[in-house]
């Protein structure tokens, strides 16, 4: 009686076994319909797409630092020409022309002469 039980049970089991791999089968096939050639090539060119926007956005950000880091550049050589002129105001006797009345100020760090 117990061999016929045990039989019984095993009987249960594979069937039970067979059902569960017959619906994982099923569901790997629908899967894969999923992913029909035209899917993969959507995705494809999609996935190419966005890497290539991707490059282009990098670059963009690279110029925009760089002229952040001039326009920064700029503004602190502005800053010492106007603290600059503020001393030579400071300096001077009331009702006197600084010492420096040319028309061009000190150079720019790029080497141009800055008018005043």
């Amino acid at each position: 009686m117990n061999a016929e039980d045990a039989l019984r049970a095993a009987h249960t089991e594979i069937a039970t076994q067979r059902t569960r791999i017959g619906e994982l089968l099923g569901q790997v096939r629908d899967l894969e319909a999923e992913w029909t050639q035209e899917a993969v090539q959507r995705i494809t060119t999609e996935n190419t797409t966005l890497k290539q926007r991707v490059r282009q956005l990098t670059t963009e950000n690279r110029t925009l630092e760089e002229r952040l880091k001039a326009a920064r550049s700029n503004l602190r050589f502005q800053d010492r020409c106007v603290a600059d002129l503020e001393a030579q105001l400071l300096d001077s006797p009331a009702g006197k022309q600084p010492a420096n009345t040319s028309a061009d100020g000190p150079d720019h760090p790029s080497g141009d002469r800055v008018p005043r």
